[in-house]
């Protein structure tokens, strides 16, 4: 199984969340209200000049985290 943090994956990489760690108590509870829970596919769309934040497509919507929030954030990588 490929499993990695969020902030890992490249423009157009596609990933399932698989779960949320080493984040404090309200930036993961944050998180999952914004729809990011095991099991949902995400896509990065695109990384703000400096690298962060980043935008991904999530549920219908984009989403902007910044890298330490994604960092939280497990993925199992989608191959292409």
């Amino acid at each position: 199984m490929n499993v990695l943090s969020l902030n890992h994956l490249t423009v157009g990489e596609k990933g399932t969340v698989q779960n949320i760690t080493n984040a404090s108590s309200q930036i993961r509870q944050r998180l999952l209200e914004m729809g990011l829970t095991k099991g949902t596919t995400i896509e990065v769309v695109r990384f703000a000049p400096m690298g962060d934040p980043m935008e991904i497509a999530i549920r219908g919507y984009r989403l902007s985290l910044r890298r330490l929030e994604a960092e939280s954030v497990f993925v199992q990588k989608e191959m292409q």
